[in-house]
């Protein structure tokens, strides 16, 4: 019976948290604890990358991370984001994130329904005449970018962040009993070994958000129990209750 999660993503600032009512109603404990850090790039270092972010007219953005060091990088420059930008997000919940900085507006602020970069295309397709900035971690692939070519879109991609180690302390190594993991990407997986090396998956239940978390988790020898996005559960919080409330079921 799964009683303790640990999700590796900082806990919700919100006390409206899909989280905290998954807890709630199915009576499980959730500890939040991720297992590295992003950090943002200076203007120093952004510089380096020779991008000018008043060159294009559209930002695409893949994750909060993106949105909070494009607005952060724009504040650090002294560059004022024009009013007219549009900002194409992979999903709604990014979308409405952005309110943080800009003033939400239906026709420049445009999202996908899954989660993955390939059902915002069509929309960008539609678009064809922007000029797309796409904001990324340090750590990333290849694939975006040749999504973006094969659809003919005119496009630079730009590091905005990195991700930093934020290991397990040892008495977080000896008193690891969690019934289940829920991870976010690739980088945190690897952590997982890094900090625990002879890590045995046993019995414990593992989730993972996105097809590159999911082929890490494989990648290290682990069995995934659980993969979102998909059709039926876009978030993570709603594909976690669906997997607990049929493990309550079954038992």
């Amino acid at each position: 019976m799964i009683k303790k999660i640990l999700v590796s993503q900082p806990k919700p600032s919100s006390e409206k948290s899909p989280y905290y009512d998954i807890a709630t109603d199915l009576g499980v404990e959730l500890v939040f604890r991720p297992f590295f850090k992003v950090e943002g790039l200076s203007a120093k270092e952004f510089r380096q990358q020779k991008v000018n972010l008043l060159d294009y007219t559209a930002v695409v953005f893949t994750s909060r991370h993106a949105v909070d060091n494009y607005f952060n990088l724009a504040k650090e420059m002294r560059i004022t984001i024009p009013e007219d930008m549009k900002y194409f997000c992979v999903i709604e919940t990014i979308a409405l994130y952005i309110q943080k900085y800009v003033q939400y507006r239906k026709r420049k602020v445009f999202f996908g329904n899954t989660g993955k970069i390939d059902s915002l295309i069509p929309t960008m397709v539609k678009h064809k005449a922007e000029k797309y900035l796409v904001p990324q971690s340090s750590v990333h692939t290849d694939s975006l970018t040749k999504l973006l070519d094969t659809n003919k879109l005119k496009h630079k991609e730009c590091v905005m962040y990195r991700t930093v180690s934020n290991g397990l302390t040892d008495e977080e190594v000896k008193n690891f009993d969690y019934d289940m993991l829920v991870f976010f990407s690739p980088t945190g997986v690897k952590a997982l070994k890094e900090n625990i090396p002879d890590f045995k998956q046993g019995d414990i239940k593992i989730a993972a958000f996105g097809p590159a978390t999911a082929k890490e988790v494989e990648a290290q020898g682990l069995k995934l129990d659980l993969q979102a996005p998909s059709q039926e559960y876009p978030s993570m919080t709603g594909a976690l209750r669906a997997f607990l409330e049929k493990q309550k079921k079954n038992k």
